[in-house]
């Protein structure tokens, strides 16, 4: 795993030029995570999440973590489109810049009930807090590696929906979250919400793969999706919140 590098008030895990592997709050930071009741299409959830950061006197380079909804999985090049177009804005707000990007992401796929085009689910940003508790989001990970490629060349077991190629899928998802934990300074022990994103049962290895690694100590948050490229079957992501709100409507 990379070293981390500092921003104002986070440091990122470097990652391809759509998203970073995980944030964490440097000392006297930390992260709060707003989530919509419903998802917002894209540029009205950049506005909106705009909105809120101007009310609040925070810049918008705080911008540090989102969690995205889409239609269905992309094609390998209807993602690179889509990702092109999503960092226009993170460029306009001064956050992107020379194919880096520091925000972390996850962007999934629910297999009901859609939403008609991509959107926002939630984000996060980092504000100043005195003696606060480390805080830290890991971005969302399918079972592939990153870097480039086609996704069909970089997959685990591609194109297998067994029980026994989701858990190796599964197990080696788990592995890239504590990776990015440690990078991150934190552990399961630290997390306060973990999230599946998934069609496939969970539970042939829901005890000895999530349970005894001690990845849902605050429970399990099951998202009946898919991962956001064709192929994938099995995404997570997880962080350590403290200040957490939803925005109704």
């Amino acid at each position: 795993m990379s070293g981390t590098i500092d921003r104002e008030g986070y440091r990122y895990i470097p990652g391809p030029f759509q998203y970073s592997a995980g944030v964490a709050a440097l000392p006297g930071y930390a992260i709060e995570r707003v989530r919509f009741a419903n998802p917002v299409p894209l540029m009205e959830g950049f506005q909106r999440i705009e909105a809120w950061l101007g009310q609040r006197g925070v810049n918008l380079t705080a911008f540090c973590a989102c969690e995205l909804r889409s239609p269905a999985p992309f094609t390998d090049a209807g993602f690179t489109a889509f990702n092109r177009d999503y960092v226009g804005t993170l460029e306009r707000w001064g956050i992107f810049a020379n194919d880096r990007n520091p925000v972390a992401r996850s962007n999934v796929c629910p297999e009901i009930d859609p939403p008609a085009e991509p959107g926002f689910h939630a984000f996060c940003y980092v504000v100043p807090a005195v003696n606060a508790e480390p805080s830290f989001v890991c971005a969302g990970s399918g079972e592939s590696l990153e870097g480039a490629g086609p996704y069909q060349d970089k997959t685990v077991r591609y194109g297998e929906t067994s029980p026994d190629a989701i858990t190796e899928k599964a197990r080696y998802v788990l592995g890239v979250m504590e990776q990015r934990m440690a990078a991150l300074g934190g552990s399961w022990a630290s997390v306060s919400g973990t999230q599946v994103y998934t069609v496939h049962d969970l539970y042939p290895f829901l005890a000895s793969e999530i349970v005894a690694r001690g990845a849902a100590r605050h429970g399990l948050t099951w998202h009946f999706c898919r991962p956001p490229v064709i192929g994938l079957e099995y995404e997570m992501d997880c962080r350590a919140v403290a200040t957490e709100t939803v925005i109704p409507g």
